[in-house]
């Protein structure tokens, strides 16, 4: 258990030292002293039907036996939350942030990581993907699209990013001497491994993308052992990795400069493994890439993207198509092979740490940070892909075109639609949902629901006061993906059921298998994982601010 109060730790992380002391949690979770470290896994697409389905096993697969067998005998020790939701909006950015900070958008500020802030100006340099910068748009111009995603890459055709991030490429701060403002610092609150680290705590993490170091919080301190090979950098052999046949890739139909590492159900099986690489490392005591010792940490963990590759992918060079059978999470062969890869490699991690004597004294959290929408494949409508005469909302409200100069400024579409109207349009959303309403059908939403003004409130900050918050949000009826192109059978990003609900386990060998039905949040991660290390939940920022429990069932 790490020690109990604050104590000063570095000039930029000072400020948590005056953090509220007052316990969030009524009792000690899960006996007292008996955890040591957390382990936390996000499997990005993973439903709770599909932890459901594989660790009790469906009559199609292996004759009716649990097809992930190392999560079923994790469940053996464990409470899984059949009713648990991830962040909405359900993308990454904010399901990581989520999970991290026990915070919503309300708190952290983070929608997407693509979207737009109305109080910063645009990066030095344009982009890869065209958010339009100049060394002399700062402080002149306020308001600026924002790219979190691989664009902010020193060289985002390198699985190593080119070496990081390049601060030419991040939004600035015109009230900060137009600094560059990196996704650490523009996450609102702080993060679990920052409190963790104020109380001598060591901590690691691995992700998909540079901007991911999101994760840091706010001092831009708190994660020792930060590792993000990028995932849309173009596809090369991994000699270092030794899980499996890396070198040649094993898909080489999918190794182009046009390539990614999501465009093949193979190779993504080889991206994931550098990650599970640096977790066995971590147990290990190394760091993530084995070249130095290092402390276990207290707090660790990665994300898989398999199993999202395997929900929404058609790879049609070697006409393969991905997702479920029928609508109630049957997975097709490809998916179930990144299931059992998934499994499997979490596996490895908990006889790790059985060899290594850590087990008994690990938390383990499984969980994701977005589902996937439609799970029945009957209902994939893709926009306007499937269907010419239907069009994405954006293009309803600014028919010449997205950015600067436009009606709408920003528009973010994957099964949802997340709309930032331009200054002069702030006041016209009444207008601009009218707009959409009429055209209901022509977006695929006669049977979703828009929000804004008042009905946006309730979820998020007021437009007018938060510089984030987008005007409009359009949920579309279920099944329908704004693509121009028929690779993805599915998407995320909405609000909808298969978006959200998605699975969340946690295990240790104190527990007895439980299910519990009571709805709760994937933001109940972090507070649940400082109560368990002995740490006051209310040292989390997005904790105090809204409230946020710790996950119920746990209690000794």
């Amino acid at each position: 258990m790490l020690r109990r109060g604050y104590r000063e730790w570095v000039a930029a992380a000072a400020t948590l030292a005056t953090i509220s002391t007052h316990v969030a949690y009524a009792d000690p979770l899960l006996g007292s002293g008996t955890v040591d470290r957390a382990l936390v896994i996000s499997i990005d697409g993973m439903h709770a039907v599909d932890f459901e389905n594989c660790s009790k096993g469906v009559a199609p697969i292996d004759g009716g036996t649990p097809y992930c067998p190392h999560l079923a005998g994790l469940a053996q020790r464990a409470v899984f939350y059949e009713q648990a939701t991830t962040s909405k909006p359900s993308d990454s950015f904010p399901g990581l942030t989520a999970i991290v900070t026990g915070g919503s958008p309300r708190s952290t500020g983070a929608f997407y990581d693509v979207s737009y802030d109305r109080s910063l100006s645009p990066p030095a340099k344009t982009t890869p993907y065209g958010i339009v910068g100049g060394a002399d748009l700062c402080p002149k111009v306020v308001g600026t699209q924002i790219g979190f995603d691989e664009e902010i890459d020193v060289d985002l055709t390198k699985i190593d990013a080119g070496g990081g991030i390049d601060p030419g490429y991040l939004p600035r701060d015109p009230k900060n001497h137009c600094a560059p403002v990196y996704p650490h610092s523009f996450i609102r609150v702080n993060t679990m491994f920052e409190v963790v680290k104020a109380n001598g705590g060591y901590t690691a993490w691995s992700d998909k993308h540079q901007s991911y170091e999101l994760v840091k919080g706010k001092s831009g301190l708190g994660v020792d052992d930060f590792y993000a090979p990028e995932i849309n950098s173009i596809p090369v052999a991994l000699p270092q990795v030794t899980l499996a046949a890396c070198n040649p890739l094993p898909d080489q139909t999918k190794v182009s400069s046009s390539d990614a590492w999501t465009d093949s159900f193979a190779n993504i099986r080889c991206y994931d493994s550098l990650k599970v690489q640096a977790i066995l490392n971590e147990i290990n005591g190394r760091r993530h890439d084995g070249t130095a010792s290092a402390p276990v940490p207290n707090v660790f963990g990665m994300n898989f993207q398999a199993v999202s590759v395997g929900q929404k992918l058609i790879e049609k060079s070697i006409g393969v198509t991905g997702g479920y059978t029928d609508p109630y999470g049957v997975p097709t062969p490809a998916l179930l092979d990144e299931i059992k890869f998934v499994d499997h490699s979490i596996g490895l991690m908990v006889e790790a740490l059985r060899t290594r004597g850590l087990l008994d004294r690990t938390l383990i959290i499984i969980s994701a940070k977005h589902g996937q929408s439609p799970t029945d494949p009957k209902r994939v409508l893709r926009i306007p892909a499937d269907n010419s005469s239907l069009a994405p909302p954006s293009a309803i409200l600014s028919p010449n075109g997205v950015g600067p100069g436009f009606p709408v400024v920003q528009a973010l579409e994957d099964d949802v639609s997340l709309i930032w109207l331009s200054e002069n349009n702030l006041t016209q959303t009444a207008g601009n949902v009218a707009l959409l309403e009429a055209h209901a059908n022509q977006i695929g939403a006669a049977g979703g629901q828009i929000y804004a003004g008042p009905t946006l409130n309730l979820f998020f900050n007021d437009p007018a006061k938060d510089p984030r918050v987008p005007n409009i949000i359009v949920t579309p009826n279920v099944g329908v993906v704004y693509t121009g192109g028929k690779k993805k059978l599915a998407e995320h990003g909405g609000f909808a059921h298969d978006d959200t609900n998605v699975m969340l386990l946690v295990a240790h060998p104190s527990l007895a298998p439980n299910t519990i039905s009571t709805p709760v949040a994937t933001a109940q991660i972090a507070p649940t994982v400082l109560a368990a290390l002995g740490l006051n939940p209310g040292a989390l920022d997005a904790v105090r601010l809204e409230g946020t429990p710790v996950l119920p069932a746990l209690q000794h």
